[in-house]
């Protein structure tokens, strides 16, 4: 087995850190999703978490704050630098949100296409089927995409919402 490099080690401990982000939502009574940015040097600079439930807002994705908090606090050089932590990937939104605030990396934990069949949405429920990939490269911009990965302990971090919505 190969040892990975230094800067995968490093992408999973903020990957897990977004996770902890994505708890601290549930605990607010939001959905479980959380974002951290990461600078160039690998410091903190933020962290955010879901907050549709608490103010009723549906863009109030993790990301989306993450973006709104930093960008009138950072130049372009420092957001072209940092990375942005997603315990999920991040959805249509909240790729075009990272894609004009000119964010240089997303490293995500559990894919779309995983969560989507992990709370087991039925046929015809909304759904913006598009990869955070695919959003960032049709924009034509140089955001770097990594993921997903931790999979599964992302998705325990959702386990509540699958388990929410049997017994609704």
């Amino acid at each position: 087995m190969t040892e990975r490099p230094p800067s995968y080690r490093h992408d999973e401990r903020w990957l897990r850190e977004s996770f902890a982000a994505a708890r601290a939502a549930v605990e607010s009574g939001n959905a479980p999703f959380g974002a951290v940015l990461v600078d160039a040097d690998g410091n903190e600079v933020l962290r955010a978490g879901n907050t549709t439930g608490e103010r009723g807002d549906v863009t109030g994705h993790a990301e989306i704050n993450a973006v709104r908090e930093a960008t009138p606090r950072f130049d372009a050089a420092t957001l072209a630098g940092a990375t942005l932590y997603a315990s999920t990937e991040p959805c249509a939104m909240c790729a075009a949100s990272i894609f004009w605030s000119g964010i240089g990396r997303v490293v995500f934990g559990m894919s779309s296409a995983r969560l989507r069949t992990f709370l087991a949405l039925p046929g015809g429920a909304p759904w913006l089927d598009l990869s955070c990939q695919e959003v960032l490269q049709r924009g034509g911009g140089t955001t770097k995409v990594v993921g997903p990965m931790l999979e599964d302990e992302a998705e325990e971090v959702h386990a509540w919402t699958r388990d929410r919505a049997a017994s609704s």
